[in-house]
């Protein structure tokens, strides 16, 4: 009896370190077509959307999954203006080999793409098509589950720094922006990249709505230049763009304002493809010096936080919506979970909108690890983010004040995220 106690002792033993031994990081990626049929409405916010009859590039929903052995998880980036909160719990309900808490889903914020918010068109109608909605849902699940099914040994390298070159600028103040660019790569046991992340602030609004085309904007011609240069998938994840944090395709010959610092733009698909390759290029120079961690762990905590919705107009887009939001007008609130991730040296925060500039910059300095990352319009997208000073504060800020949740919606997301921050393990000495 005592050696059969000590032959099973020893087995328990052996697979315990043979689990520790075979534990080890693994990265996957997917990408599936959410392209329209044409013609079709593209929506730059609330109001009437324009049609559009021809397309430049090809809309699509991304997605990445990592593990350490413990813990997985995946980050999803659709090609949409936005992604409300009611979508991604449709996406997360239909993946089952994953916690629903671990899957991070954010817009692009491209202008050129179908409406998935459904707007009301003020009429007793709506601005979306269910069916292209129900399309997107379930391309976006299905990108998702195959960066899970993908995943194999990888090692990773993380960067970051600041992006040069004329990619982007503040609309309301040309230096007020943050120019710092974040890159996740992941590679196989043989080297080549499975995936390569930018994280980067910037309204995709090359084009803009009115142009009558539908494109990921400057986007697509970034992932295609990453997939280039490396292999793999690229993927971009916006960040804190709110108010307003453009792509610069300004000419700089033709100044239109000059008290008001305002240029014409160079609103073409060339333009696109510069400002896309430029950031796959810098994105390229900011890995140059990165080093391989063969062995970087993940960490991810969610937190479901209640925004008030002060915004009668927002409020409206709840209440009259067909995708089923739960508009308790006796409460008035929007919850929304909010990741804090570490993936090897980095940190990941998300922020389910457009969070300002100083917001994003208050943010990255509160938050831990080698690289801080910020994933803005990450499940949720509902309008800007102002901290309560700023709200109302500007002629300039009158329109991101009243496409916001309200005064306490900045203070309610730096709150939480901070005191996740210090609750939280910091990346540095999980390596």
């Amino acid at each position: 009896m005592q050696q059969l106690q000590q032959k099973f002792i020893a087995i328990i033993v052996l697979l315990s370190f043979t689990t520790i031994a075979t534990a080890q990081f693994r990265a996957g990626a997917a990408k599936q077509s959410i392209q329209p049929k044409l013609p079709v409405p593209i929506s730059g916010g609330m109001g009437t959307p324009s049609m559009a009859s021809e397309a430049n590039g090809e809309l699509t929903a991304r997605a990445i999954a990592v593990s350490d052995g413990k813990t997985t998880v995946a980050i999803c980036s659709v090609d949409a203006l936005g992604f409300p909160s009611i979508l991604c719990d449709r996406v997360r309900a239909k993946l089952k080999s994953i916690s629903a808490d671990n899957v991070l889903i954010g817009a692009t914020h491209t202008h050129s793409a179908p409406d998935c918010y459904a707007f009301p068109d003020g009429k007793g109608g709506h601005t979306g098509d269910l069916k292209h909605i129900d399309f997107v849902v379930d391309q976006t699940a299905a990108a998702i589950q195959g960066a899970l099914d993908s995943m194999k040994p990888a090692s990773l390298k993380t960067a970051s720094g600041i992006a040069e070159g004329k990619i982007a600028y503040n609309y309301y103040a040309p230096a007020l922006y943050d120019q710092r660019m974040g890159v996740l790569q992941a590679s196989d046991a043989a080297g080549k990249p499975i995936f390569t992340l930018v994280n980067y602030a910037m309204h995709p609004e090359v084009l803009g709505s009115d142009r009558g085309i539908v494109s990921p904007d400057a986007i697509g011609p970034l992932c295609e230049k990453l997939e280039s240069d490396f292999g793999g998938m690229g993927i971009f994840m916006n960040s804190a763009q709110g108010g307003m944090v453009t792509a610069d395709n300004r000419n700089l010959d033709q100044l239109r304002d000059p008290l008001k610092a305002v240029w014409n733009d160079e609103r073409s698909w060339e333009e696109c493809l510069r400002i896309g390759q430029l950031m796959a290029s810098e994105a390229s120079r900011l890995l140059t010096t990165a080093k391989a961690q063969t062995n970087p762990q993940v960490v991810c905590q969610v937190r479901r936080v209640p925004f008030p919705i002060d915004s009668d107009i927002l409020w409206q887009v709840f209440t009259h919506s067909p995708l089923g939001y739960k508009a308790n007008p006796q409460e008035r609130e929007l919850v929304v979970p909010l990741n804090l991730v570490n993936i090897g040296d980095c940190q990941i925060a998300t922020i389910p909108g457009e969070a300002l500039p100083n917001i994003g910059f208050y943010l990255k300095r509160k938050m831990n690890g080698k690289h801080q990352f910020l994933f803005g319009l990450t499940n949720d997208a509902f309008g800007y983010i102002l901290t309560k000073v700023d709200f109302q504060s500007f002629p300039r800020y009158e329109y991101v004040s009243r496409v916001s949740l309200g005064e306490m919606t900045g203070e309610i997301l730096i709150e939480n995220i901070v005191d996740m921050v210090e609750k939280a393990p910091t990346p540095d000495k999980l390596n």
